[in-house]
C-alpha cells in the first residue's frame, strides 16, 4: 500500500494543499503533472532514476531519492530550492504504472478540474452536484418554469417582487431565485449561463441566488417571450 506525506501533513501546490485521505498517490501525481506541465509518465520515469541514480529531473523540477523506510522509498521532488512534494512509494506503484493507468488518474474530477481551472477555463456545475452553502458555482441551465412574479416585504421595510424560476439540466432541476429587474432578462425556453452565484436553502428547498456578485447571461433568446405560469 501506498502512502503520500509530507512533514506538514500536507504538500503546498503553489497556494493549494493536497490531503492524503483525499487523493491517492496517482491523483497527486497526476496534479504535479498538470501543475508543472510534465506529462505523468515522465514523472513516474523520473521517480525511477532517482531510485538508481539519487537524483533526477524532470522538466523544471528535480527528484531526490531520500531513502526507504519499511517497504516504501522516499521521494523529495523540487523546484529550485522550492520543495514541491513528498511521496512514499512502493516497488508494485513504480512497476504497474504506465500510460494506460494514468489515462484513468488525468480523466477523474479533481484532474479535469485542475486543468480546466490551469487554462483559465471557467468550471460548471451540473445541478446535481449543488448543495446548499456552495459558493461561487458556475451552472449552465434551461429555464423551465417561471411563476408569476410576487411581492414580498423585505428586511429593510419595504417590498420587492421576486419570482423563483425552476430552471434545469440533464442530471435535475433547481430553483432560480430573481428579484425585482432581473425577473425579465430571462423566457420560458431559453438556455442561460450563471456564474459567480450561490447555493441556498429556503423552507427546506435548495435555490440558485445571483447575489452581489452573480451574474446570468442567455445563451439563446427565444423569438417570443411566453406567457408565464400562473
Amino acid at each position: 500500500m501506498f502512502v503520500f506525506f509530507s512533514v506538514s501533513k500536507k504538500v503546498k501546490m503553489g497556494m493549494e494543499y493536497l490531503r492524503q485521505k483525499k487523493s491517492t498517490l496517482g491523483e497527486h501525481l497526476a496534479l504535479v503533472s498538470v501543475r508543472y506541465n510534465v506529462y505523468p509518465a515522465e514523472v513516474v520515469q523520473a521517480l525511477i532514476d532517482a531510485r538508481k541514480n539519487g537524483k533526477s529531473t524532470c522538466g523544471e523540477l528535480s527528484v531526490d531519492y531520500r531513502g526507504q523506510a519499511k517497504d516504501e522509498m522516499i521521494f523529495l521532488i523540487k523546484k529550485e530550492d522550492s520543495v514541491v512534494a513528498q511521496f512514499r512509494v512502493d516497488e508494485d506503484f513504480l512497476s504497474r504504472n504506465n500510460d494506460a493507468s494514468f489515462e484513468n488518474y488525468m480523466s477523474t474530477d479533481k484532474i479535469r478540474k485542475k486543468i480546466a481551472k490551469q487554462n483559465n477555463d471557467t468550471v460548471f456545475s451540473t445541478v446535481s452536484e449543488l448543495r446548499s452553502g456552495m459558493r461561487h458555482i458556475n451552472l449552465k441551465a434551461k429555464v423551465q418554469e417561471i411563476p408569476k412574479p410576487a411581492q414580498v416585504h423585505t428586511q429593510f421595510g419595504n417590498t420587492a417582487m421576486v419570482v423563483n424560476a425552476l430552471i434545469g439540466d440533464d442530471t435535475g432541476t433547481i430553483k432560480l431565485c430573481l428579484w425585482e429587474g432581473q425577473i425579465n432578462t430571462i423566457a420560458l425556453g431559453e438556455e442561460i449561463e450563471i456564474q459567480n452565484a450561490q447555493v441556498c436553502l429556503f423552507r427546506g428547498e435548495k435555490q440558485v441566488r445571483l447575489g452581489k456578485n452573480g451574474t446570468l447571461n442567455v445563451l439563446n433568446e427565444t423569438e417570443t417571450t411566453p406567457t408565464a405560469v400562473q
